[in-house]
């Protein structure tokens, strides 16, 4: 088992626009979505102008597998790719994150805050790595196509 410990992990979420024309149909379709996943850790960093390209690390490393949406409707139809470097956001980045809200204007204010899913089980699925790794699912398998079977 691989364990790490970030403040939390931003969710880039994309959908197949070439097959489903819009998200509502991606959504309901296995291979319909791809998320980028993002650990974040504590630093002090400081900009004037936003550049989204620095939601992504630059080392290429990273997990990939089929699985699902972590909010409603939990739909299987998202291909995972979590990247390995994290980056760093400062305290007052962190708490802007802290003030987004589930709501808009007019409705009760809901904070997107404790809106984790408890860990799943792995479920027969195949994690693998755009990496070497050590942490072999199954001893007996042998990486294919330069990634390998780990555990998440």
């Amino acid at each position: 088992n691989i364990s790490y410990s970030f403040i939390f992990q931003l969710h880039l979420v994309h959908w197949n626009a070439v097959v489903y024309p819009t998200f509502e149909e991606a959504v309901m379709e296995g291979n319909g979505l791809a998320v980028i996943g993002v650990f974040l850790k504590d630093t002090v960093i400081e900009f004037d102008v936003f550049d989204p390209s620095c939601l992504i690390p630059s080392c290429p490393d990273y997990w990939t597998y089929a699985g699902s949406l972590t909010t409603p409707p939990l739909t299987e139809s998202v291909t995972w790719i979590i990247k390995k470097q994290p980056i760093q956001v400062d305290e007052n980045q962190l708490e802007a994150f802290r003030m987004l809200l589930f709501t808009s204007d007019g409705e009760e204010e809901k904070r997107m805050v404790d809106n984790f899913r408890p860990l799943q089980p792995l479920m027969n699925r195949t994690v693998r790595s755009s990496f070497q790794s050590r942490h072999l699912l199954n001893a007996e398998e042998q990486p294919k196509d330069h990634a390998e079977q780990m555990r998440p």
